[in-house]
């Protein structure tokens, strides 16, 4: 595929302001220095941080990232966490697992590490065992997306994109949702999060939430944060109206039962 097929689809969606937003996703990112209860600080984009900080927590919980590597937001959840807290962080690929088990060596005091535990398995399967269901006081899922800005900045993976690219995503987005929605407990917070673009891979996959389960077990949290834009389900945080934070997609449900 050329690239023009890529612009030709994104600024379907987006119109006139594609030129805007595709200049501010070919631009370097700032990150932030992010080291609330960390033993040093983290370099993470804020868009991140919000949608991790979105994630209600009880005292003496017990929490999943699902799809925890390279370990930034992982790091913002355990900072939060009481004494009494535990987080399960995530990560099926065994490469972006030991990524992972760095970071958070590196950047938790050795307490707070305690409380964090590392697995590593297909989080969009897990739910398949009763045995596991409802198992979670929270549930946060960035999920695998199309990450636009990582394939504008890359000519070999512009170069394979196709418009099949956001279907097929948005499928494995859908598995893993509904497995996080079934693993959280009645009275639970789930925190859906990408950096994709696309609507496809974000309120058509937060709105199935809604078309399997219904409206007696699901009810829409809003994220708190004011930044970015409002969608029917979340907020987007776009670089190009947002001083280069994002993209992230983010939204919030309550499981009611």
């Amino acid at each position: 595929m050329s690239p023009e097929i890529f612009d030709d689809y994104y600024r379907s969606r987006y119109g006139s302001r594609w030129e805007a937003l595709k200049k501010s996703l070919l631009e370097t990112p700032a990150p932030v220095s992010y080291g609330d209860g960390l033993v040093k600080p983290y370099l993470l984009d804020q868009a991140s941080v919000l949608a991790a900080q979105s994630l209600r927590l009880n005292e003496g919980g017990f929490f999943l990232d699902a799809c925890a590597a390279p370990g930034g937001k992982s790091l913002v959840i355990a900072s939060r966490m009481g004494k009494d807290g535990r987080l399960l962080s995530n990560e099926l690929s065994a490469e972006r697992r030991r990524r992972l088990v760095n970071v958070l060596d590196a950047h938790l005091d050795p307490e707070k590490r305690k409380q964090v535990t590392v697995s590593g398995f297909d989080a969009g399967r897990e739910a398949g065992r009763k045995s596991e269901r409802g198992r979670f006081d929270a549930v946060f899922l960035d999920a695998p997306c199309s990450s636009e800005r990582h394939v504008l900045a890359d000519a070999r993976a512009l170069s394979q994109w196709t418009p099949a690219r956001p279907k097929f995503l948005a499928r494995r987005q859908w598995a893993l949702l509904s497995a996080a929605f079934l693993l959280l407990r009645p009275g639970g917070s789930l925190v859906y999060a990408t950096c994709a673009l696309a609507e496809e891979e974000n309120d058509a996959v937060a709105a199935r939430l809604f078309d399997k389960y219904g409206e007696a077990a699901v009810r829409i949290d809003p994220p708190d944060f004011p930044d970015g834009e409002k969608t029917r389900f979340g907020r987007i945080i776009l670089p190009d109206l947002s001083n280069g934070r994002g993209p992230l997609y983010v939204a919030r449900f309550y499981r009611i039962r």
